[in-house]
């Protein structure tokens, strides 16, 4: 019996399998090629990167919850022309395909940060908007679709590559603001980013975090980010990326039936360092044994 092709095109970049690591949990890969073949995956999503460099929030960064993590890390990285002379041509020569995360405190940062990749040979920009808007009191881009659709259209006109949003789940409307991103530009979307969370330090009678709340992720958000990918899978035309506790390969292969075109694995590799390429080799023995000739046949089934 013949293999399942579960390769996609991700926005018009093939990927050998559907299964990408998210930004933030899998550093520029390097990192995990002691607990992995990284070429088996279909994607790898670079730490947040920033057109200025930052240093990252102060005091701690990181609590383990029952079922996930929350963290407040404040997108800690050298910049994005640091990242394209020095960690950018070691990823692209691990094998999958590249995806540059980009964040900004304005609409100019993301612009020049989205031009300096453009020259470049990275293949997709994944557009972070749940950073915080300085000039507008700190709110997110990813709040209001007012603002998303003015950073996505100034982006979009910055550059040439496919351009993917990754959606907050703090969007007041996370469906208005799908179909408003489609509308200014993108090419896709991922979703979800973190949840707004709180860890309290009773001891000391505080929030554990400097800025008071963090960003949950791991196994406790998967329905909820299923549920979100879902309708928005259903609202938008352009390519959707799910993400958000995904643990296994049937995790992902349920986010393929709500819709997603492909899946991030993010806190799970923290876990199982090895886990994303055993969730793509799950994906082709699933579809294997149930005689699913490629992934069209199963996305967007429910």
């Amino acid at each position: 019996m013949s293999k399942a092709d579960i390769r996609v095109n991700l926005c018009g970049v093939e990927l050998k399998n559907p299964v990408i690591t998210a930004s933030g949990t899998f550093g520029y890969g390097q990192e995990y090629t002691d607990f992995m073949d990284v070429s088996t995956l279909g994607g790898i999503c670079s730490k947040g990167v920033t057109y200025v460099p930052k240093y990252g929030n102060e005091g701690r960064r990181l609590v383990e919850t029952p079922a996930g993590l929350i963290n407040s890390i404040g997108l800690q990285n050298p910049g994005v022309q640091h990242f394209i002379d020095h960690e950018l041509p070691s990823m692209l020569k691990l094998g999958p395909a590249v995806l540059a995360n980009l964040g900004g405190a304005s609409i100019e940062d993301y612009e020049a940060g989205a031009a300096l990749l453009d020259a470049t040979e990275v293949p997709i920009i994944e557009l972070n908007i749940s950073c915080p808007n300085v000039k507008a009191g700190g709110i997110a881009y990813g709040v209001k679709c007012e603002s998303a659709r003015e950073v996505v259209r100034r982006v979009r006109a910055a550059t040439k590559k496919p351009l993917i949003v990754k959606l907050s789940p703090q969007a007041e409307d996370l469906v208005a603001m799908a179909r408003t991103c489609q509308e200014a530009g993108a090419d896709g979307v991922s979703l979800v980013n973190t949840f707004t969370a709180l860890a309290i330090d009773i001891e000391r009678r505080k929030p554990v975090f400097n800025n008071v709340y963090a960003g949950l992720s791991g196994p406790a958000i998967k329905p909820i980010a299923l549920r979100m990918v879902h309708q928005v899978c259903h609202a938008v035309e352009i390519p959707v990326v799910g993400l958000g506790g995904i643990a296994s390969a049937c995790d992902a292969i349920e986010f393929i039936m709500a819709g997603a075109t492909a899946i991030q694995v993010g806190t799970a590799n923290f876990i199982r360092p090895g886990l994303s390429a055993e969730i793509a080799a799950g994906i082709q023995t699933w579809c294997d044994d149930h005689g699913v000739k490629d992934l069209d046949e199963i996305r967007g089934c429910v």
